[in-house]
């Protein structure tokens, strides 16, 4: 599941946006969540976009950034 669905009207680059999907897939995996419109999933969709509202754009900084939020530093 991408994370274009939780984006709502937020508009970002291609490229941000791509390195969201990458990064949201990728965290999701590491915590062993489905790719399910939950609110597990959402809350993890939510983290990484206030990432890159705040300007990062690198998916691995992006993954990194969410688990350290989790409390799952990799």
């Amino acid at each position: 599941m991408p994370i274009t669905p939780y984006l709502r009207s937020r508009v970002f680059e291609p490229e941000t946006t791509q390195a969201m999907g990458v990064a949201f897939e990728k965290v999701c995996r590491r915590l062993g969540l489905a790719l399910t419109r939950d609110a597990v999933t959402e809350s993890v969709a939510k983290v990484i976009i206030e990432l890159a509202e705040s300007g990062e754009t690198d998916p691995e900084r992006l993954y990194q950034g969410a688990l350290i939020h989790f409390g799952d530093p990799d």
